[in-house]
């Protein structure tokens, strides 16, 4: 009779490459899931508003604030009449006069400036969109020397102003990374 014995098999360098080559298919793919949902979003052709206070000083921020309040319905009926990017350029541009004389009310003689240029906007979080740092078409309204935080959005309700409430308690979200826990699950 013949003893057993074992076989033992070399791999091949096709067979010590493949986990690699199938972990960056993954992470292709999962990058184009990404980007699918980032260019799906319309955001990105919308005209944006950024209101910039004079300094982080208390009152020129309850300033800001302010004038953001009192602009804010003037903005939304804009945008809920417009059916067009043209026709919502055309309706923010006739009311240019109305948001300087309110800006001017409530500035306390701060000097004010209004103008649509293009600018450097943070990234922004959607819902399952992502809208990127890159240069947007936008009205500035700068209040003294636009030195202070300021306030930005898409000229979109949802977008633009935030539905939490100032009396609740922001939560911070906890980041998290789809690639890391996955391979954590696989190990654990």
């Amino acid at each position: 009779m013949l003893q057993d014995y074992e076989i033992i098999k070399k791999k091949t360098k096709i067979e010590k490459v493949l986990p690699y080559i199938e972990f960056i298919i993954v992470l292709i793919i999962i990058q184009a899931f990404v980007s699918v949902f980032t260019s799906a979003n319309d955001e990105d052709s919308a005209i944006r508003f950024r209101l910039l206070a004079h300094s982080n000083a208390p009152a020129d921020q309850q300033i800001k604030i302010g004038i953001q309040q009192e602009i804010q319905p003037l903005i939304e009926h804009a945008v809920n009449t417009s059916r067009t990017k043209k026709e919502l350029g055309d309706n923010l541009a006739a009311l240019e006069g109305t948001i300087l004389e309110i800006a001017n009310s409530k500035s306390n003689g701060a000097a004010i400036s209004l103008e649509r240029k293009e600018a450097l906007f943070p990234p922004k979080r959607s819902g399952l969109f992502i809208l990127p740092q890159a240069e947007y078409d936008a009205y500035i309204l700068t209040i003294g020397s636009g030195r202070g935080d300021n306030w930005w959005c898409a000229m979109f309700p949802k977008v633009c102003f935030p539905d939490k409430k100032e009396d609740e308690k922001e939560e911070e979200e906890k980041v998290t990374f789809f690639v890391w826990e996955w391979i954590k699950g696989v190990f654990v």
